[in-house]
């Protein structure tokens, strides 16, 4: 079958559908201050801790409550943010970080340089360009209340890229005492460093999260650009109000209910268009690429003939037109970096032929033996929903043993940190989306990681990928680290950590009242204006 988001939307109640508000009452134009921003963001919030999970829903929250040393521009370089910039020792091994003044906590403490040795370590343990950064340093020490020092082993030019990771897991700052709690133990204090307070009492997971202005935050006086600049709020407060049906989100921001629509599906998008009231546009210039992971500790996904065999049976068009809808809002992207960005050469043509005679040829070589496959499909996230089924289709035209399992976001993140058997909760599959500024960058690109079980979800292990990956790290010059980048992309196509699915741009739809969207990699709240 050929599974489209009509097929999810006919599922939406028609009471729905028709435009009941989000209270259950008949609808009215919402009240309240001028200054509190309404946002439906594109999942619900199950989690507080940056570094705990790659989960953009948690990296949006981090934006929002904590800053970071430094930050990327629309240059894609890095800028000093809560920096007042940096200093490199003749010899290159030695990096003096200075913090700007009148820096603060959300607590009214100020931002030691103590505060950022503890997060900067914290977020290196589960991050891969954080750890190729410690694996460099002989030592990382506060030497006084606003300076850090990096002790470096060898000169890396890429220290100051990796403080400016603009994507999860970000490096940001939070105080010592939150900041010293083990790696893998989530955190319970969202006690931060940026333009907005975490407001933990009136956070309701599934329903609600809250925001205030934080009145101690020193923006710099640089002009805001991207994620970096002067973050200047507006706003008094925000509100996110997680609702799953996007027939009941787009009614919301329609009937002025909410503000800020983070990412109406396709379908829904030409309603919105006609209300005058609405700008449909997007944030993210560079777009989002779309992959489908696989688990590569247990059958039948071990065997790198079966991920070949998925690899070449996979149709981008047929997921981006499921997925997205609209074909001016996608593109096939046959590669494992951003197509148009640097590192990408376009190479999987040859591997992603799209072809199911092909791909049963490799699966009959492969031996698989009818072992389950487990997908795991995000219910809960509309524009998600019909990738899930997409490989549902696609896996038992291939003859595989498929169950396809779907849930709500937040259990699939949960899920897949499990590393067991699919008998004993494990799983095979899951889909998830990356920006693409995130996976421009081999250091950062978690997804072709190959550590084994320190890796990202899925876990693959590719001695080989980490060599490589290290070469690009320690390139010299930009041919260099293309031909590097290169060499990786060569390797991933033949030993598939994933499938790329295709690269699209996201809509999102804000009343016309709501001004100072940034195009960046996140839906960022500062510089934003509610009329």
């Amino acid at each position: 079958m050929t599974v489209s988001r009509r097929t999810v939307l006919k599922g939406a109640p028609a009471a729905l559908a028709a435009g009941f508000s989000l209270s259950g009452r008949a609808p009215a134009v919402a009240q309240g201050a001028a200054r509190t921003l309404r946002f439906i963001p594109h999942s619900n919030l199950a989690a507080i801790d940056p570094f705990a999970t790659s989960g953009y829903v948690v990296r949006n929250h981090g934006y929002m409550v904590y800053d970071t040393l430094f930050a990327i521009g629309s240059d894609f370089k890095p800028r000093p943010q809560m920096a007042q910039g940096h200093e490199t020792a003749a010899d290159g091994k030695t990096v003096t970080i200075t913090l700007r003044e009148g820096l603060k906590f959300h607590d009214g403490e100020p931002v030691r340089a103590a505060d950022c040795v503890a997060s900067l370590k914290r977020w290196a343990a589960r991050d891969g360009f954080g750890g190729s950064v410690m694996a460099l340093t002989d030592e990382l020490s506060a030497t006084g209340d606003r300076t850090l020092r990096f002790r470096l082993k060898e000169p890396f030019p890429l220290l100051v890229d990796a403080l400016g990771k603009a994507s999860s897991p970000v490096p940001f700052i939070m105080p010592e005492r939150v900041a010293k709690t083990d790696p893998f133990t989530p955190i319970k204090d969202a006690t931060g460093s940026g333009p907005f307070r975490f407001i933990a009492d009136e956070w309701v997971p599934g329903s609600k999260v809250a925001y205030a202005k934080f009145g101690g935050y020193v923006p710099r006086q640089d002009p805001v650009d991207r994620l970096s600049g002067g973050k200047q709020v507006h706003l008094d407060r925000v509100e996110w109000t997680i609702v799953p049906d996007p027939a009941t989100a787009s009614s919301a921001i329609q009937r002025g209910e909410v503000d800020w629509y983070e990412q109406p599906i396709g379908d829904l998008v030409p309603s919105l268009e006609k209300n005058r009231d609405i700008a449909v546009t997007t944030f993210d210039p560079i777009g989002t690429l779309v992959l489908l992971r696989f688990n590569h500790l247990h059958p039948p996904f071990d065997n790198p003939k079966v991920r070949q065999a998925v690899l070449a049976a996979v149709d981008q068009t047929e997921y981006m037109t499921a997925m997205v809808g609209d074909p001016a809002m996608f593109s096939e992207c046959k590669s494992f970096f951003p197509c148009g960005t640097p590192s990408s050469t376009g190479a999987g043509s040859a591997a992603m032929v799209s072809k199911l005679d092909r791909a049963k040829a490799l699966l009959k070589e492969s031996g698989y033996a009818g072992e389950k496959v487990v997908i795991l499909s995000a219910a809960d996230i509309a524009y998600m929903a019909p990738v899930g089924l997409v490989t549902d289709d696609l896996l038992r035209k291939l003859g595989m043993n498929v169950e396809l399992v779907s849930t709500d976001w937040g259990s699939i993140l949960t899920r897949r940190a499990s590393q067991e058997p699919v008998g004993k909760g494990g799983w095979s599959i899951f889909h998830t989306t990356a920006v693409g500024v995130e996976f421009m960058s081999p250091a950062s690109h978690l997804a072709l990681r190959g550590n084994g079980r320190a890796a990202w979800p899925g876990w693959p292990t590719d001695p080989t990928m980490e060599a490589l990956r290290q070469d690009w790290i320690k390139a010299e010059g930009a041919d260099a680290q293309r031909k590097a980048a290169a060499a990786m992309e060569e390797r991933a196509f033949a030993t598939v950590p994933y499938v790329p699915l295709g690269q699209y741009r996201s809509a999102t739809a804000l009343r016309t009242n709501v001004t100072g969207l940034i195009q960046a990699s996140a839906p960022l709240m500062w510089n934003i204006r509610k009329g």
